[in-house]
């Protein structure tokens, strides 16, 4: 009988030590996992900010001063910025089909001087 025992015991403590080893590999297991996870957060959280300074630095190409013109380009409206060279955005705006007042000014080169009175404009007369 005591042989029995002594066999039971071992084969207790081997099934012990079985699902120790099992729960500590499940354990860092979950741990990695969860250091990926967060790692890779951490790196879609970086990208969105990096993101997100550009996105600011393009608008920040525009100083607080800098004055756009609204002009005729092959018969659509082209935004130049102050030099009435550089052209700042173009756009899907026919000239022949605003009205007679505004397509003189852009004939003349309209003047905006704030990037929303800019977008503000753009946004009336897209289609």
């Amino acid at each position: 009988m005591k042989k029995y025992s002594i066999g039971l015991f071992v084969l207790f403590l081997g099934c012990v030590a079985l699902i120790g080893a099992a729960y500590q590999f499940s354990f860092q297991y979950s741990k990695r996992q969860a250091e990926e996870e967060a790692r890779l957060k951490q790196e879609i959280m970086k990208s969105v900010k990096e993101e997100e300074e550009d996105a600011v630095a393009a608008e920040g190409d525009v100083s607080k001063g800098e004055v756009f013109y609204l002009m005729d380009l092959n018969g659509f409206v082209a935004v130049y910025r102050s030099d009435k060279e550089t052209i700042y955005e173009y756009t899907n705006i026919v000239v022949e089909d605003l009205p007679e007042d505004i397509r003189q000014e852009i004939k003349e080169g309209k003047e905006i001087r704030t990037v929303e009175k800019l977008y503000g404009f753009l946004e009336n007369y897209s289609s």
